[in-house]
């Protein structure tokens, strides 16, 4: 029998929870995995490569499936800094309007290649950030992240209906003073009917849990050598991140 290679161990705390995770750097096998979603127009396919991945390398009991997007996210992107290269390189093609030699206003379309450590992105944090939402002194919600999973299967055809979707299955509990009702426990239809019964206000509560959840993501200021134009650009999502 051939002898096995150590292979280093590493730590990192999840973002959801703080629960410290040990994990080590994908091997061979993983890395043929991610050569086949890198081939692949199906962006389903690069995500469950990422899952795959995440459930090799994880030493620790830990649910990928039940993860939220930015757990998995800031999971994977320490995989690949451990296992490849902290460094990744990345480009942005200027947007910036100029004038051609005939005068005319055209796009500079300049591609500049720059490049992020990946140990060095952290989790955004919002100190308004709650999962406890209190829609009046005595009735409140609980909310859960959503995982990629919820996310593949919205359907939504505009920004409103994304988010009613997104609140049908992000809504952990209601409660009041005296009663927990958990979403499992209840009907769609019942559900819908609350959520068709809040107020604008309430929304607007609902909706800065979603736009102050913790993020993935690394602002870049962006000079342009062509043109000189100047912006700050961010980048985000694992769709950006995925090498």
């Amino acid at each position: 029998m051939l002898p096995k290679i150590d292979v280093p161990i590493y730590e990192l705390n999840l973002i959801s929870s703080g629960k410290k995770i040990r994990f080590r750097p994908f091997l061979v096998k993983e890395q043929k995995l991610l050569l086949m979603a890198n081939q692949s127009d199906d962006p389903k396919d690069s995500l469950n490569v990422v899952k795959q991945i995440c459930k090799n390398c994880i030493i620790d009991e830990v649910d990928v499936e039940t993860l939220p997007v930015f757990d998995l996210e800031f999971i994977f992107l320490n995989l690949r800094a451990r296992s490849v290269s902290e460094v990744i390189n990345l480009q942005y093609k200027c947007n910036n309007k100029v004038k051609n030699e005939a005068s005319e206003e055209t796009t500079c379309g300049n591609l500049e290649k720059f490049d992020v450590n990946l140990l060095e992105i952290t989790p955004t944090k919002d100190s308004k950030h709650d999962k406890k939402i209190m829609l009046s002194d005595k009735l409140g919600i609980m909310m859960r992240y959503p995982t990629f999973e919820m996310i593949s299967k919205l359907k939504g055809q505009n920004e409103n209906e994304t988010l009613m979707e997104l609140l049908t299955i992000c809504i952990d509990n209601i409660f009041d003073q005296e009663n927990i009702y958990y979403t499992k426990d209840v009907t769609e239809e019942e559900l819908v009917d609350f959520i068709d019964n809040l107020q604008q206000k309430d929304l607007e509560k609902i909706q800065e849990f979603f736009e102050t959840a913790p993020k993935i993501k690394k602002d870049i200021s962006f000079n342009c050598k062509k043109c000189g134009y100047k912006e700050n650009i961010v980048v985000e999502g694992l769709q950006n991140f995925f090498i």
